[in-house]
Protein backbone atom coordinates (compact mmCIF):
# COMPACT_ATOMS: atom_id res chain seq x y z
CA UNK A 1 0.00 0.00 0.00
CA UNK A 2 2.73 2.64 1.17
CA UNK A 3 4.46 1.71 -2.40
CA UNK A 4 1.23 2.27 -4.30
CA UNK A 5 0.81 5.75 -2.39
CA UNK A 6 4.67 6.92 -2.72
CA UNK A 7 4.24 5.98 -6.60
CA UNK A 8 1.52 7.75 -6.75
CA UNK A 9 2.94 11.09 -5.05
CA UNK A 10 5.95 10.45 -7.61
CA UNK A 11 3.71 11.49 -10.83
CA UNK A 12 4.36 15.06 -9.01
CA UNK A 13 1.90 18.06 -8.12
CA UNK A 14 0.68 18.89 -11.39
CA UNK A 15 -1.28 15.34 -11.78
CA UNK A 16 -1.71 14.56 -8.47
CA UNK A 17 -3.58 17.57 -7.52
CA UNK A 18 -6.09 17.27 -10.63
CA UNK A 19 -6.75 13.58 -9.39
CA UNK A 20 -7.31 14.79 -5.96
CA UNK A 21 -9.43 17.74 -6.51
CA UNK A 22 -11.38 15.31 -9.38
CA UNK A 23 -12.13 12.75 -6.79
CA UNK A 24 -12.59 15.17 -3.83
CA UNK A 25 -15.40 17.35 -6.25
CA UNK A 26 -17.42 14.02 -6.38
CA UNK A 27 -17.21 13.08 -2.74
CA UNK A 28 -18.46 16.76 -1.78
CA UNK A 29 -21.45 16.43 -4.46
CA UNK A 30 -20.16 18.29 -7.57
CA UNK A 31 -21.68 16.97 -10.77
CA UNK A 32 -18.94 14.82 -12.32
CA UNK A 33 -18.43 16.84 -15.28
CA UNK A 34 -18.11 20.24 -12.91
CA UNK A 35 -15.65 18.14 -10.97
CA UNK A 36 -13.55 16.87 -14.05
CA UNK A 37 -12.96 20.16 -15.59
CA UNK A 38 -12.16 21.74 -12.11
CA UNK A 39 -9.18 19.12 -11.67
CA UNK A 40 -8.16 19.23 -15.42
CA UNK A 41 -8.01 23.58 -15.20
CA UNK A 42 -5.88 23.33 -11.68
CA UNK A 43 -3.88 21.07 -13.65
CA UNK A 44 -3.10 23.22 -16.34
CA UNK A 45 -2.80 26.22 -13.72
CA UNK A 46 -0.31 24.54 -11.84
CA UNK A 47 1.76 23.31 -14.90
CA UNK A 48 2.01 27.39 -15.79
CA UNK A 49 2.30 28.38 -12.49
CA UNK A 50 5.43 25.91 -12.50
CA UNK A 51 6.66 27.21 -15.60
CA UNK A 52 7.00 30.62 -14.70
CA UNK A 53 8.54 29.39 -11.09
CA UNK A 54 10.90 27.65 -13.63
CA UNK A 55 11.65 30.82 -15.67
CA UNK A 56 11.99 32.93 -11.83
CA UNK A 57 14.53 29.96 -11.06
CA UNK A 58 16.53 29.77 -14.40
CA UNK A 59 16.40 33.33 -13.96
CA UNK A 60 17.54 34.09 -10.13
CA UNK A 61 20.24 30.80 -10.25
CA UNK A 62 22.83 31.61 -12.56
CA UNK A 63 22.58 36.01 -11.30
CA UNK A 64 22.83 34.46 -7.52
CA UNK A 65 25.55 32.03 -8.60
CA UNK A 66 27.47 34.56 -10.53
CA UNK A 67 26.49 37.05 -7.56
CA UNK A 68 28.40 34.51 -5.19
CA UNK A 69 31.57 34.14 -7.31
CA UNK A 70 32.16 37.43 -8.16
CA UNK A 71 31.35 38.75 -4.72
CA UNK A 72 33.75 35.44 -3.43
CA UNK A 73 31.50 33.89 -0.79
CA UNK A 74 33.31 30.96 0.56
CA UNK A 75 30.71 28.68 1.95
CA UNK A 76 30.41 25.18 2.94
CA UNK A 77 26.77 24.15 2.39
CA UNK A 78 25.00 24.14 -0.80
CA UNK A 79 21.12 24.81 -0.48
CA UNK A 80 19.55 22.35 -2.97
CA UNK A 81 16.31 23.97 -2.65
CA UNK A 82 12.79 22.63 -2.00
CA UNK A 83 12.74 19.73 -5.03
CA UNK A 84 15.69 17.93 -3.57
CA UNK A 85 13.71 18.46 -0.21
CA UNK A 86 11.03 16.74 -1.35
CA UNK A 87 12.58 13.54 -2.89
CA UNK A 88 14.81 13.00 0.11
CA UNK A 89 11.62 13.33 2.60
CA UNK A 90 9.55 10.57 0.50
CA UNK A 91 12.64 8.67 -0.07
CA UNK A 92 12.27 6.66 3.15
CA UNK A 93 9.69 4.30 4.60
CA UNK A 94 8.78 6.96 7.53
CA UNK A 95 8.21 9.35 4.43
CA UNK A 96 6.37 7.14 2.55
CA UNK A 97 3.63 7.15 5.72
CA UNK A 98 3.24 11.02 5.24
CA UNK A 99 0.07 10.82 2.78
CA UNK A 100 -1.84 8.39 5.03
CA UNK A 101 -0.91 9.77 8.22
CA UNK A 102 -1.68 13.25 6.82
CA UNK A 103 -5.07 12.41 5.58
CA UNK A 104 -6.05 10.35 8.60
CA UNK A 105 -5.16 13.05 11.03
CA UNK A 106 -7.47 15.52 9.29
CA UNK A 107 -10.44 13.27 8.56
CA UNK A 108 -10.00 12.36 12.57
CA UNK A 109 -9.69 16.19 13.21
CA UNK A 110 -12.74 17.18 10.94
CA UNK A 111 -14.89 14.76 12.32
CA UNK A 112 -14.67 15.54 15.95
CA UNK A 113 -14.63 19.58 14.62
CA UNK A 114 -11.16 20.32 15.80
CA UNK A 115 -10.80 21.92 12.15
CA UNK A 116 -12.39 23.51 9.31
CA UNK A 117 -9.40 22.38 6.89
CA UNK A 118 -10.03 19.87 4.55
CA UNK A 119 -6.64 19.46 2.94
CA UNK A 120 -6.30 19.01 -0.95
CA UNK A 121 -2.55 19.76 -1.07
CA UNK A 122 -1.78 16.27 -0.13
CA UNK A 123 1.63 16.81 -2.14
CA UNK A 124 2.74 19.07 0.35
CA UNK A 125 2.96 16.46 3.35
CA UNK A 126 6.50 15.87 2.30
CA UNK A 127 6.96 19.12 4.58
CA UNK A 128 5.59 16.55 7.58
CA UNK A 129 8.18 14.10 5.80
CA UNK A 130 10.93 16.04 6.06
CA UNK A 131 10.84 17.18 9.91
CA UNK A 132 9.88 13.44 10.98
CA UNK A 133 13.13 12.63 8.96
CA UNK A 134 15.35 15.11 10.59
CA UNK A 135 13.89 13.92 14.07
CA UNK A 136 14.97 9.98 12.99
CA UNK A 137 18.20 11.52 12.37
CA UNK A 138 18.54 12.92 15.65
CA UNK A 139 16.91 9.90 17.91
CA UNK A 140 16.94 7.21 15.51
CA UNK A 141 13.82 6.39 16.83
CA UNK A 142 10.98 5.68 14.38
CA UNK A 143 7.89 5.67 16.60
CA UNK A 144 9.32 9.07 18.12
CA UNK A 145 9.31 10.18 14.60
CA UNK A 146 6.22 9.27 13.98
CA UNK A 147 5.08 11.10 16.20
CA UNK A 148 6.65 13.78 15.67
CA UNK A 149 5.00 14.16 12.18
CA UNK A 150 1.75 13.77 13.59
CA UNK A 151 2.68 16.81 15.91
CA UNK A 152 3.71 18.99 13.08
CA UNK A 153 0.76 18.30 10.99
CA UNK A 154 -1.19 19.33 13.88
CA UNK A 155 0.71 22.55 13.95
CA UNK A 156 -0.20 23.17 10.04
CA UNK A 157 -3.88 22.43 10.52
CA UNK A 158 -3.79 24.89 13.62
CA UNK A 159 -1.89 27.63 11.17
CA UNK A 160 -4.38 26.78 8.42
CA UNK A 161 -7.43 27.52 10.46
CA UNK A 162 -5.71 30.48 12.03
CA UNK A 163 -4.94 31.81 8.09
CA UNK A 164 -8.31 31.29 6.44
CA UNK A 165 -9.84 34.86 7.41
CA UNK A 166 -6.25 37.10 6.33
CA UNK A 167 -6.17 34.91 2.81
CA UNK A 168 -9.92 35.55 2.97
CA UNK A 169 -9.58 39.53 3.33
CA UNK A 170 -5.91 40.20 1.39
CA UNK A 171 -5.96 37.79 -1.51
CA UNK A 172 -10.44 37.71 -1.76
CA UNK A 173 -10.01 33.91 -1.48
CA UNK A 174 -12.90 32.90 0.36
CA UNK A 175 -12.81 29.74 2.08
CA UNK A 176 -9.36 28.85 1.23
CA UNK A 177 -6.49 28.52 3.47
CA UNK A 178 -2.89 27.99 3.22
CA UNK A 179 -1.50 24.81 5.92
CA UNK A 180 1.95 24.66 3.57
CA UNK A 181 5.30 24.21 5.51
CA UNK A 182 7.21 26.49 3.60
CA UNK A 183 4.55 29.49 3.97
CA UNK A 184 2.77 29.09 7.26
CA UNK A 185 5.36 29.74 10.12
CA UNK A 186 6.03 33.33 8.26
CA UNK A 187 2.47 34.15 9.61
CA UNK A 188 3.32 33.50 13.46
CA UNK A 189 6.66 35.23 12.99
CA UNK A 190 5.10 38.72 11.03
CA UNK A 191 2.68 38.66 14.04
CA UNK A 192 4.99 40.03 16.54
CA UNK A 193 7.28 42.11 13.96
CA UNK A 194 4.05 44.14 12.94
CA UNK A 195 3.39 44.90 16.56
CA UNK A 196 7.00 46.25 17.14
CA UNK A 197 7.14 48.33 13.44
CA UNK A 198 3.75 49.83 14.74
CA UNK A 199 5.66 51.33 17.68
CA UNK A 200 8.81 52.68 15.99
CA UNK A 201 8.31 56.12 15.28
CA UNK A 202 8.84 57.32 12.01
CA UNK A 203 8.72 53.84 10.55
CA UNK A 204 5.44 53.02 11.57
CA UNK A 205 4.55 55.82 8.92
CA UNK A 206 5.67 54.45 5.87
CA UNK A 207 3.55 53.13 3.50
CA UNK A 208 4.10 51.19 0.31
CA UNK A 209 1.89 48.90 -0.68
CA UNK A 210 1.93 48.48 -4.37
CA UNK A 211 -1.01 51.42 -5.20
CA UNK A 212 1.01 53.88 -3.06
CA UNK A 213 4.30 53.02 -5.45
CA UNK A 214 1.98 52.90 -8.34
CA UNK A 215 0.29 56.29 -7.78
CA UNK A 216 3.41 57.91 -6.56
CA UNK A 217 6.17 57.16 -8.73
CA UNK A 218 3.96 56.51 -11.86
CA UNK A 219 4.76 54.29 -14.86
CA UNK A 220 8.10 53.55 -12.71
CA UNK A 221 5.58 52.07 -9.61
CA UNK A 222 4.01 49.47 -12.50
CA UNK A 223 4.77 45.84 -10.93
CA UNK A 224 6.00 44.78 -14.49
CA UNK A 225 8.63 47.96 -14.88
CA UNK A 226 9.25 47.66 -10.97
CA UNK A 227 10.30 43.98 -11.98
CA UNK A 228 12.56 45.29 -14.83
CA UNK A 229 14.51 47.53 -12.44
CA UNK A 230 14.82 44.91 -10.24
CA UNK A 231 16.05 42.31 -13.24
CA UNK A 232 18.56 44.85 -14.35
CA UNK A 233 19.95 45.89 -11.10
CA UNK A 234 20.62 42.15 -10.45
CA UNK A 235 22.17 42.01 -13.82
CA UNK A 236 24.42 45.00 -12.72
CA UNK A 237 25.66 42.77 -9.67
CA UNK A 238 26.32 39.62 -11.30
CA UNK A 239 28.54 41.30 -13.86
CA UNK A 240 26.61 40.50 -16.55
CA UNK A 241 27.46 42.15 -20.21
CA UNK A 242 24.45 44.73 -21.34
CA UNK A 243 22.46 41.49 -23.19
CA UNK A 244 22.49 39.47 -20.23
CA UNK A 245 21.37 42.42 -18.09
CA UNK A 246 18.09 43.27 -20.23
CA UNK A 247 17.12 39.73 -20.09
CA UNK A 248 17.41 39.38 -16.83
CA UNK A 249 14.98 42.16 -16.25
CA UNK A 250 12.69 41.13 -19.37
CA UNK A 251 12.27 37.82 -17.34
CA UNK A 252 11.55 39.23 -14.00
CA UNK A 253 9.27 41.75 -15.31
CA UNK A 254 7.03 38.79 -17.51
CA UNK A 255 7.11 36.61 -14.11
CA UNK A 256 5.60 39.59 -13.05
CA UNK A 257 2.70 39.90 -14.94
CA UNK A 258 2.09 35.58 -15.92
CA UNK A 259 2.38 34.42 -12.21
CA UNK A 260 -1.08 36.31 -11.12
CA UNK A 261 -2.36 34.91 -14.38
CA UNK A 262 -1.17 31.60 -13.63
CA UNK A 263 -2.93 31.98 -10.09
CA UNK A 264 -5.68 33.20 -11.55
CA UNK A 265 -6.43 30.19 -13.62
CA UNK A 266 -5.72 27.44 -10.24
CA UNK A 267 -8.59 29.22 -8.63
CA UNK A 268 -11.03 29.39 -11.62
CA UNK A 269 -10.51 25.37 -11.33
CA UNK A 270 -10.95 25.69 -7.45
CA UNK A 271 -13.71 27.92 -6.74
CA UNK A 272 -16.80 25.21 -7.61
CA UNK A 273 -14.43 22.57 -5.42
CA UNK A 274 -15.07 25.05 -2.43
CA UNK A 275 -18.46 25.94 -3.54
CA UNK A 276 -19.16 22.47 -3.20
CA UNK A 277 -17.41 21.93 0.19
CA UNK A 278 -19.52 24.32 1.37
CA UNK A 279 -22.90 22.77 0.42
CA UNK A 280 -21.88 19.70 1.80
CA UNK A 281 -21.18 21.09 4.98
CA UNK A 282 -24.33 23.18 5.19
CA UNK A 283 -26.43 20.23 4.92
CA UNK A 284 -24.28 17.54 7.04
CA UNK A 285 -22.86 19.79 9.54
CA UNK A 286 -25.20 23.29 10.45
CA UNK A 287 -23.02 26.42 11.42
CA UNK A 288 -19.94 25.00 9.96
CA UNK A 289 -18.01 26.02 7.40
CA UNK A 290 -14.66 23.80 5.89
CA UNK A 291 -11.83 26.10 4.04
CA UNK A 292 -9.66 24.42 1.34
CA UNK A 293 -6.33 23.78 2.37
CA UNK A 294 -4.39 24.29 -0.67
CA UNK A 295 -0.54 25.04 -2.32
CA UNK A 296 0.31 28.90 -0.98
CA UNK A 297 1.48 28.65 -4.51
CA UNK A 298 -2.00 31.16 -5.51
CA UNK A 299 -0.89 33.43 -3.05
CA UNK A 300 2.51 34.42 -4.50
CA UNK A 301 1.81 36.39 -7.30
CA UNK A 302 0.21 39.12 -5.39
CA UNK A 303 2.19 42.50 -6.34
CA UNK A 304 3.20 42.88 -2.76
CA UNK A 305 4.51 39.04 -2.35
CA UNK A 306 6.72 39.10 -5.58
CA UNK A 307 8.36 42.82 -5.47
CA UNK A 308 9.17 42.13 -1.85
CA UNK A 309 10.47 38.42 -2.56
CA UNK A 310 12.80 40.12 -5.75
CA UNK A 311 13.93 42.56 -3.64
CA UNK A 312 15.26 40.14 -1.11
CA UNK A 313 16.83 38.09 -3.40
CA UNK A 314 20.07 40.15 -3.02
CA UNK A 315 19.56 40.47 0.49
CA UNK A 316 19.40 37.36 1.49
CA UNK A 317 22.83 36.88 -0.84
CA UNK A 318 24.60 39.88 1.00
CA UNK A 319 23.57 38.29 4.55
CA UNK A 320 24.53 35.01 3.04
CA UNK A 321 28.17 36.96 3.00
CA UNK A 322 27.89 38.98 5.97
CA UNK A 323 26.62 36.61 8.89
CA UNK A 324 29.25 35.75 11.21
CA UNK A 325 28.70 32.20 11.66
CA UNK A 326 26.65 31.14 8.26
CA UNK A 327 27.90 28.34 6.15
CA UNK A 328 24.93 28.63 3.98
CA UNK A 329 25.00 29.20 -0.03
CA UNK A 330 21.67 30.56 -0.74
CA UNK A 331 21.24 28.65 -4.17
CA UNK A 332 18.83 25.99 -5.26
CA UNK A 333 15.56 27.85 -2.73
CA UNK A 334 16.25 31.66 -4.25
CA UNK A 335 13.76 31.25 -6.42
CA UNK A 336 10.84 29.88 -3.51
CA UNK A 337 11.42 32.79 -1.21
CA UNK A 338 8.29 34.88 -2.40
CA UNK A 339 6.84 31.22 -0.35
CA UNK A 340 8.32 32.32 2.41
CA UNK A 341 7.02 35.52 2.11
CA UNK A 342 3.55 34.94 1.25
CA UNK A 343 2.07 34.72 4.28
CA UNK A 344 3.39 37.98 6.01
CA UNK A 345 2.45 40.61 3.50
CA UNK A 346 -1.21 39.95 4.51
CA UNK A 347 0.22 41.28 7.75
CA UNK A 348 1.72 44.21 7.03
CA UNK A 349 -1.37 45.01 5.03
CA UNK A 350 0.63 44.87 1.45
CA UNK A 351 3.56 47.47 2.85
CA UNK A 352 6.37 46.47 0.51
CA UNK A 353 8.77 48.28 3.27
CA UNK A 354 7.71 46.57 5.77
CA UNK A 355 7.48 43.10 4.23
CA UNK A 356 11.12 43.31 2.91
CA UNK A 357 12.47 44.60 6.37
CA UNK A 358 10.75 41.30 8.21
CA UNK A 359 11.77 39.20 5.39
CA UNK A 360 15.97 40.28 5.62
CA UNK A 361 15.22 39.12 9.71
CA UNK A 362 13.08 36.34 8.88
CA UNK A 363 15.96 35.40 6.00
CA UNK A 364 19.03 35.80 8.85
CA UNK A 365 17.53 33.32 11.24
CA UNK A 366 16.68 30.88 8.01
CA UNK A 367 20.35 30.79 6.96
CA UNK A 368 21.28 30.66 10.90
CA UNK A 369 19.22 27.73 11.34
CA UNK A 370 19.51 26.13 7.98
CA UNK A 371 23.46 25.93 8.53
CA UNK A 372 22.53 24.36 11.78
CA UNK A 373 20.48 21.74 10.85
CA UNK A 374 22.68 21.17 7.71
CA UNK A 375 24.19 17.84 8.91
CA UNK A 376 20.66 16.44 9.80
CA UNK A 377 19.97 17.23 6.45
CA UNK A 378 22.92 15.71 4.98
CA UNK A 379 22.19 12.51 6.84
CA UNK A 380 18.69 12.16 5.82
CA UNK A 381 19.47 12.91 2.47
CA UNK A 382 22.31 9.79 2.90
CA UNK A 383 19.71 8.11 4.16
CA UNK A 384 17.17 8.21 1.12
CA UNK A 385 20.47 7.09 -0.75
CA UNK A 386 20.20 10.61 -2.67
CA UNK A 387 23.02 11.64 -4.82
CA UNK A 388 24.74 14.69 -3.21
CA UNK A 389 26.28 15.95 -6.59
CA UNK A 390 29.72 15.60 -5.21
CA UNK A 391 29.00 17.89 -2.03
CA UNK A 392 29.62 17.17 1.79
CA UNK A 393 27.16 19.20 3.19
CA UNK A 394 23.73 19.86 1.63
CA UNK A 395 20.90 21.67 3.10
CA UNK A 396 17.03 23.05 2.11
CA UNK A 397 16.76 27.19 3.07
CA UNK A 398 13.13 27.76 3.34
CA UNK A 399 12.39 24.31 4.78
CA UNK A 400 15.17 23.30 7.02
CA UNK A 401 16.10 26.77 8.13
CA UNK A 402 12.86 27.55 9.44
CA UNK A 403 11.45 28.29 13.44
CA UNK A 404 9.55 24.80 13.06
CA UNK A 405 12.64 22.89 12.10
CA UNK A 406 14.64 24.14 15.04
CA UNK A 407 11.81 23.28 17.34
CA UNK A 408 11.75 19.82 16.63
CA UNK A 409 15.26 19.41 16.28
CA UNK A 410 15.91 20.74 19.31
CA UNK A 411 13.20 18.75 20.95
CA UNK A 412 14.13 15.86 19.37
CA UNK A 413 17.66 16.28 21.45
CA UNK A 414 16.22 17.08 24.67
CA UNK A 415 14.04 14.40 26.45
CA UNK A 416 11.94 14.33 23.13
CA UNK A 417 9.27 12.20 24.06
CA UNK A 418 8.13 14.82 26.78
CA UNK A 419 9.09 18.04 24.68
CA UNK A 420 7.28 17.02 21.39
CA UNK A 421 4.31 15.58 23.52
CA UNK A 422 4.34 19.42 24.91
CA UNK A 423 4.15 20.99 21.25
CA UNK A 424 1.46 18.22 20.64
CA UNK A 425 -0.75 19.45 23.57
CA UNK A 426 -0.26 23.21 22.98
CA UNK A 427 -1.56 22.07 19.34
CA UNK A 428 -4.23 20.19 20.06
CA UNK A 429 -5.03 23.39 22.50
CA UNK A 430 -4.84 25.57 19.82
CA UNK A 431 -7.25 23.70 17.58
CA UNK A 432 -9.82 23.07 20.75
CA UNK A 433 -10.00 26.80 21.43
CA UNK A 434 -10.09 28.07 17.95
CA UNK A 435 -12.36 25.86 17.05
CA UNK A 436 -14.72 24.91 19.79
CA UNK A 437 -14.04 27.62 22.52
CA UNK A 438 -13.87 30.69 20.30
CA UNK A 439 -16.17 29.34 17.70
CA UNK A 440 -18.88 28.99 20.37
CA UNK A 441 -17.99 32.29 21.58
CA UNK A 442 -18.41 33.90 18.41
CA UNK A 443 -21.75 31.78 18.15
CA UNK A 444 -23.66 33.10 20.94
Amino acid sequence: MADLLQGFVDLGPSIVLPIIVFIFGLVLGAAPRKAFIAGVTVGIGFIGLNLVIDLLGGSLGPAAQQMVDRFGLNLTTIDVGWPAASAISYGTVLGSLAIPVGIGVNVLLLIFGLTNTLMVDIWNFWHAAFVASLVNAVTGNFALSLFAMVTYLLLMYLLGDLIAPTVEKFYGYPNITFPHGTSAPGFLVAIPLNWIFDRIPGFNKLQADPETIQDKFGVFGETTVMGLIIGIVMGLLAGYDLGGILGLGISLAAVMVLLPRMVALLMEGLTPISEAANEFVKKRFPGRELNIGMDSALSVGHPAVLSSSLLLVPITIGLAFLLPGNTTIPFGDLATIPYAVCLMAPVFKGNIIRTVVAGSLYMTSILYITSWAAPLVTMAAQAANFDLGGNSSVTAMVEGGLWPTWLFITAGQNMPWITIGLIFVVCLGGLVYVNKVKAAKVAG
